[in-house]
């Protein structure tokens, strides 16, 4: 499996390597949930720093608060750009007034925005919500 990547569980958080050809299908080897859901998963501080720093997909995500309405607008454009961009990117959503300290390390001013992640590092920003097909396009021009 030399060419095997890092897949973060969504459930337990746990670092998986999968065959790229495998992923669609594949579970976790500590809790055995499908690695792949269709469904943005919601981090937390550790949880958000592991999917960024391990995953070997890029990661997309929605930085919003639950009084928002424009981020309670995107939400489900934003479940369905998953079910779409799933297994080549993991999309994840990170709630700023739970976790404030994320939202004040990237900066976010305002929210809803959609940060893009690859190798670790922030690759994109777009702030605004946006529809899915619109989601789709912007992921996808940033190599997502």
């Amino acid at each position: 499996m030399s060419d095997a990547q890092h897949i973060v569980c969504p459930h337990c958080h746990t670092t998986n390597r999968v065959a790229p050809d495998d992923r669609a299908e594949a579970d976790c080897g500590r809790c055995h949930q499908p690695l792949f859901t269709g469904h943005p998963v919601a981090l937390d501080q550790a949880a958000f720093d592991r999917h960024i720093g391990r995953n070997d997909i890029p990661v997309l995500v929605d930085f919003w608060a639950p009084w928002c309405g424009p981020c309670r607008q995107m939400a489900p454009a934003y479940e369905q750009a998953a079910g779409q961009l799933e297994p080549s990117v993991r999309l994840a959503k990170v709630d700023t007034e739970a976790v404030p300290a994320l939202g004040a390390r990237f900066g976010i001013r305002s929210i809803p925005t959609l940060a893009l992640f690859k190798g670790g590092k922030e690759i994109a920003r777009q702030a605004g919500a946006m529809g899915a097909s619109d989601i789709l396009r912007w992921v996808r021009s940033h190599g997502g």
